[in-house]
């Protein structure tokens, strides 16, 4: 593995500035500490691209190797993937994401949780990030009177942004290789057809935020208490799907506490979901992690003036 790192193009000190590990633990092609000279030569040539087009932020190799494997770093998707940065950089200035970490202010949070849980807690055994949602429990309409559709993607923007600092930070350091992904579980439990087109438009924009300008963030999938008839379904689509996408899904039905112990260690597993851990004032509100412990925790860079 030290060879298959030493491979790697030198960090550049005018744009990679990390406080953590920067080599992935598998062995991944286009993954940091295991790309190949023509992959560097990409980082390189996309970089220098965008720098002629007047960009100057978040240039970082880390960054640079996220973009490029959303494209298999293949050479007639190329344009479309500088096109995909740049459109990134406009949308995070137009919804004013540079500040949104250190300004947004979401004290409606416990109120809106009652009706949609999104949270992160603690990390999995390969030292992810945790991250659920209560899909069944949403209702829009009540959450509605007690905050507005832009606030709530506020409120997702700010936690993907303090996910990429300082909660993968953190988790990297705890773990002592670099993490770049999560966990997520998405709770299926309590979902019905009827309430499919309430919250569609919602989902969909979310959904977009995260695919478009937050690429390469989904470690594992777990879709738990599915319905019957949502694994048939999901075979059906699946094929259009990235098959690297699709080996990261697991669709599971009421009985998804062994697998899903397989890679949440109990303790940072909440009690719903067949762990034992009870965090005091509630999981879903205690936002625990490596990122909360004085040994790992650093402050974000975007909290310096």
């Amino acid at each position: 593995m030290a060879a298959t790192a030493e491979k790697q193009a030198p960090f550049d000190p005018k744009f990679d500035d990390y406080d953590f590990p920067t080599t992935a633990p598998e062995s991944k092609p286009g993954h940091p500490g295991h790309t190949t000279s023509e992959q560097d030569e990409k980082v390189a040539q996309l970089r220098s691209e965008l720098e002629q087009l007047g960009y100057t932020e978040r240039l970082d190799t880390l960054t640079m190797l996220r973009f490029l494997r959303a494209r298999k770093f293949n050479v007639e998707a190329a344009k479309t993937m500088y096109f995909r940065f740049i459109e990134c950089e406009k949308w995070r200035k137009e919804f004013g994401t540079d500040t949104l970490a250190a300004t947004f202010e979401y004290k409606e949070k416990a109120d809106v949780f009652k009706f949609y849980p999104q949270y992160y807690h603690k990390t999995d055994k390969d030292g992810r990030p945790v991250y659920i949602e209560k899909l069944g429990k949403i209702d829009l309409n009540a959450m509605y009177k007690i905050t507005t559709a832009d606030r709530m993607l506020q409120n997702l923007v700010t936690e993907y942004e303090k996910l990429a600092d300082p909660r993968l930070p953190a988790c990297s350091r705890k773990a002592g290789k670099l993490l770049e992904t999560c966990c997520t579980i998405m709770d299926l439990k309590g979902v019905g057809i009827t309430s499919i087109p309430s919250v569609y438009g919602y989902i969909r924009q979310a959904s977009a935020i995260s695919q478009n300008y937050y690429p390469e963030r989904l470690g594992k999938l777990y879709l738990i208490n599915a319905p019957w008839g949502f694994s048939s379904a999901f075979n059906a689509v699946k094929s259009f799907l990235d098959p690297v996408t699709v080996e990261k899904i697991h669709i599971l039905g009421s009985g998804y506490q062994k697998e899903l112990l397989a890679q949440v260690p109990a303790d940072s597993l909440p009690v719903e979901f067949g762990g034992t851990c009870q965090c005091e004032g509630g999981c879903e509100l205690s936002d625990m992690g490596p990122w909360q412990e004085a040994e790992w925790a650093k402050p974000p860079k975007w909290s310096s003036p």
